[in-house]
């Protein structure tokens, strides 16, 4: 019989604030979140108003869960980047693709 070893397949582990993404994210003007720590400096100095709305809400939750142990790396780097693209257009993706020729 195979026992599945659920550290395998759920984070436990709690990451210290200091743990970098494995890519850094970039924002405007040449600047990056490296850490968990920076990405949560960045929420923390957004205006009151917007800190309340949705998206920054689940990107702080990811960022805490992440830490805990709850949740995964990844997990917090994808909410921080949906965050900080909330209500920009998708880009075109069928623009940047070449016709082929007939």
């Amino acid at each position: 019989m195979l026992a599945w070893n659920t550290q395998d397949y759920c984070p436990s582990i709690l990451l210290p604030w200091s743990t970098p993404f494995e890519d850094p994210i970039s924002l405007p003007r040449g600047r990056s979140l490296v850490t968990l720590m920076d990405a949560a400096d960045y929420i923390t100095k957004l205006p009151k108003a917007e800190q309340r709305l949705a998206h920054w809400q689940l990107a702080v939750e990811t960022l805490i869960n992440c830490a805990e142990g709850r949740d995964f790396l990844m997990h917090a780097r994808i909410g921080m980047l949906r965050a900080l693209n909330a209500g920009k257009p998708n880009p075109d993706v069928h623009a940047t693709v070449k016709k082929a020729k007939a």
